[in-house]
């Protein structure tokens, strides 16, 4: 990260559509608006979601992805060239100056219109960014390169635009990167001892639904 500030290059919202041979409803069809839109606890005004439990919400209210991963993507799967833009993994945000290794669990950022986000949880990409490349390889590889993106809660409703810059306000925990929690929460779950599951249990700034894996696991 150059500053303490994430700067928004693009603003995508979408209605929802229906993907693949199935007519699977989803709403990670984005598309670019040059409005400035309101943002509630939900989400940005004019977003569509498809099944809420598991996209949108208070704790997944807005998805937000740097824009500095498209090259890399583009490199690696050349086959979906003029894919790899400003909202083509299915975010709000398209963001640039932080990535996961940056952003902590509990981060909080503010923009210029009051509206404060704070950072909850991963991306946990599923079958529906698949259907929408046509590529069944897409989720695993972004589950392997942790170029994932998050999802922000919205501690102070406000509007955005694209050009909008959001400042970090406030730290979270420094154990909790968002690249560390992806990677452990998904693909090295071994390494998940006892005491960090109960570190993952005990901080608020988590979205909840991580929380209560957390204590489920304790549990078991």
């Amino acid at each position: 990260m150059a500053d303490n500030t994430i700067r928004i290059v693009g603003l995508q919202v979408g209605k929802v559509e229906r993907l693949g041979p199935d007519g699977v409803p989803s709403g990670i069809v984005k598309r670019p608006t040059a409005d400035r839109v309101r943002v509630g606890t939900t989400g940005i005004e004019g977003d569509g979601v498809a099944d809420l439990r598991v996209h949108g919400g208070p704790e997944k209210a807005v998805y937000a992805y740097p824009g500095e991963h498209y090259p890399r993507w583009a490199e690696e799967f050349p086959e979906h060239a003029g894919k790899w833009v400003a909202g083509g993994v299915g975010e709000n945000l398209t963001t640039k100056g932080f990535d996961e290794t940056d952003v902590r669990i509990g981060d909080v950022f503010r923009s210029a219109t009051g509206l404060a986000l704070q950072v909850a949880q991963p991306r946990q990409p599923c079958f529906k960014f698949a259907l929408k490349f046509e590529d069944e390889s897409l989720p695993q590889a972004m589950l392997m390169n942790g170029r994932c993106g998050w999802y922000f809660r919205v501690l102070s409703e406000g509007t955005v635009a694209a050009g909008d810059a959001l400042a970090l306000e406030e730290r979270g925990p420094e154990n909790w990167t968002v690249a560390r929690f992806q990677r452990l929460t998904t693909i090295a779950k071994k390494e998940l001892t006892p005491e960090l599951l109960r570190e993952i249990a005990k901080t608020p700034s988590v979205a909840l639904n991580w929380r209560r894996w957390a204590e489920e696991r304790l549990a078991r």
